[in-house]
């Protein structure tokens, strides 16, 4: 009796909620909210006062109104127009489904990393150590997680309510906090996705994998609700479609928090049952256990890689065709709307002229360009991980050189973007090819190429950081990334300084196929790329390898 007594008051003591864990997590995520928060009110700010600067007069509104207003291509890849030819509608107009998506990936980033993350490097064994259990610690960190995302909405809703105050803007205080709220709601949902993907999946890579399946499959879903085919009802089925209906500083609904909470209690509910029900380190879609042994593609380094990325390389893959396809099937719909419309102006200034179907693949083709890009870096974020990680010695002991390592995982991310690029391009002839003919398959093809350059030449800044500073990786290719789509957004309308819009790399690429790719360009910005990772790879070659 004594015996079984002290075990139930072990079991008893080992489930305390003493929040050493939230406030752990807390601490490890709050920079990172802060540095969002502090962008997401900074590009809040940024595209207020520049839409008042540039489009100074209400002739000038009313035109820009007209031609987005309820456009069905700019609805399909940025949401509904609404109240556009005021400062507080185009605000929301045109900066939420970037932070939406931005928020996204951070949200996923944050929790994989520190969920699953931590599992994989031993860190989760020291915290399950004290007086809790895997179930209390889940919760624990979706509370640490929340917090920095609150944090995140003050220090968005501080600047909002800031700039809010301004005659160019003037938003009231509620509207700017509200605002604010919806901003981080997407970072909020995802968080939760990430947590329920770390007991789904085997790695931290999987984890962050499967929660991104989810994140573009609502971005899809949400394109063609907005896409006028006729099924806008499949807006309640996307996470983002809930964001897009909150309307704020136009036509304010409150409803869309339903199903925003709901989804992030229920999901966020589930990760926390998965986790008791595991073992540490294990997971509900872990490797088998007990299988035959399959030897294929372990003859070299290369081989390893090659096998080891596999499963990245075809759901990238898959992502860039899914996408390909469905910027095709809507394009035909979408182009007709374009054709004897204003937009086709306002297209021009990214170099987008022409019959509508082409001017609509032209600018949507961006996102293309920004999938592949985004492709790039988790690939550099795979090599360092293996270093960080210790991986790296192992191979290195053997009589393998650290030139000839790094050379073949750069052959490999480099053929991959080549073959996203292609795939992407072939797709989106297919999705045309459904309704017309009026986008020949060379056309297509060159303009899936043409979105390689920009995601090469990233991926060389940041391999050449890689060998220098390898700590600084992340920062520096996402920070390149992040910046390059900020300035492309928020240009492309024309309210930025020239000089500066020429500071994003995706602004340097041609709007294929509505004008046929710069060569010029793109072999530039693809010497500059390979380029910076042979130097990358020379300075990798004569460093001292580096953990976390």
């Amino acid at each position: 009796m004594l015996q079984a007594e002290t075990v139930r008051s072990a079991k008893s003591d080992r489930s305390v909620w003493d929040f050493v864990i939230a406030r752990h997590m807390f601490r490890r995520s709050i920079s990172s909210g802060l540095l969002w928060g502090t962008v997401f009110g900074v590009f809040v700010a940024s595209s207020a006062f520049s839409y008042a600067s540039v489009y100074g007069t209400q002739a000038d509104k009313n035109k820009l109104a007209a031609a987005f207003g309820a456009n069905v291509s700019t609805s399909a890849l940025f949401g509904p127009g609404l109240k556009i030819n005021t400062v507080t509608g185009y605000t929301a107009f045109h900066i939420w489904l970037t932070i939406a998506i931005i928020g996204g990936v951070w949200g996923i980033s944050t929790s994989t990393k520190l969920l699953r993350g931590g599992e994989d490097s031993g860190a989760w064994e020291l915290l399950l150590a004290g007086r809790t259990t895997r179930r209390n610690a889940t919760a624990e960190s979706l509370l640490g997680f929340t917090g920095a995302v609150f944090a995140a909405w003050l220090v968005t809703a501080a600047i909002t309510v800031g700039s809010g105050r301004a005659p160019q803007f003037h938003v009231s205080a509620g509207s700017a906090l509200f605002f604010a709220l919806t901003l981080v709601s997407t970072a909020l949902m995802f968080m939760a996705v990430g947590a329920l993907t770390s007991q789904i999946g085997a790695s931290r890579r999987q984890a962050a994998t499967y929660a991104g399946w989810i994140l573009g499959a609502s971005y899809a879903i949400r394109m063609v609700a907005d896409s006028g085919t006729g099924l806008h009802w499949l807006i309640w089925v996307s996470p983002l479609g809930w964001v897009e209906e909150f309307k704020p500083l136009t036509y304010p609904d409150f409803l869309p928090l339903v199903p925003v909470l709901c989804f992030t209690v229920a999901v966020g509910g589930i990760s926390v049952v998965l986790a008791a029900r595991r073992d540490l380190g294990g997971a509900i879609l872990g490797d088998r256990s007990h299988a035959m042994a399959h030897f294929a593609l372990l003859e070299s380094t290369f081989r390893l890689a090659i096998r080891t990325l596999r499963p990245v390389l075809v759901t990238w893959g898959s992502a860039v065709t899914l996408t390909g396809l469905l910027l095709g099937y809507v394009a035909y719909t979408a182009g007709q709307t374009l054709s004897n419309s204003s937009l086709n102006g306002i297209y021009a200034k990214l170099g987008a002229s022409g019959a509508g179907v082409k001017v609509f693949l032209g600018v949507s083709f961006i996102v293309l360009a920004v999938m592949v890009a985004f492709a790039a870096l988790g690939q550099v974020a795979a090599i360092r991980l293996e270093e960080a990680e210790g991986r790296l010695e192992q191979l290195l002991s053997q009589p393998v050189t650290r030139t000839r390592w790094l050379a073949g995982r750069l052959g490999i991310a480099v053929a991959d973007l080549f073959a996203l690029g292609i795939l992407g391009g072939t797709a989106a002839w297919v999705g045309v090819a459904f309704e017309s003919n009026a986008v020949s398959f060379a056309s297509l093809f060159a303009a899936g190429l043409n979105v390689v350059a920009p995601a090469l030449c990233i991926f060389g800044a940041a391999i050449l950081t890689y060998g220098v500073l390898p700590r600084a990786t992340a920062v520096v290719g996402y920070g390149l990334f992040a910046w390059s789509l900020l300035v492309e957004f928020i240009g492309g309308i024309g309210a930025m300084n020239k000089w500066l819009f020429d500071t994003s790399l995706f602004h340097h690429m041609a709007v294929s196929p509505t004008v046929p790719p710069n060569v010029t360009s793109d072999l530039s910005m693809m010497a500059i790329g390979l380029i910076a990772a042979t130097i990358g790879c020379v300075a990798f070659s004569r460093r001292d390898i580096q953990g976390r």
